[in-house]
């Protein structure tokens, strides 16, 4: 199990029973460095435990993410990370990070 202090993910499911986790961080600059290192801890232990199987998911991939950074103000950044995948990626992710 990991502990995620940034990342507070909100969960949807699809018609194709596929799930997305979303989450959005808004910091000062100095944290964004730990945003993007609780992102690369989620896609690693992503690729470790699902490899070779990141890609779109209508094509048959297991996985795949969307990242983005934008500075909104010269005192704030905002990480926003999306992972989708099958249920079976879904069900590893919440008990490995303990999502609701």
């Amino acid at each position: 199990m990991s502990h995620l202090r940034y990342l507070d993910f909100d969960y949807s499911e699809d018609t194709e029973g596929h799930g997305t986790f979303d989450a959005m961080a808004t910091t000062v600059p100095a944290n964004t460095r730990e945003v993007l290192a609780e992102v690369a801890q989620v896609l690693a232990w992503a690729n470790a435990t699902f490899p070779n199987a990141q890609g779109a998911l209508e094509d048959g991939a297991a996985w795949d993410f969307d990242l983005q950074q934008t500075s909104e103000a010269p005192e704030l950044d905002t990480v926003t990370f999306s992972l989708s995948g099958t249920a079976d990626f879904c069900t590893a992710l919440r008990e490995h990070f303990k999502l609701d």
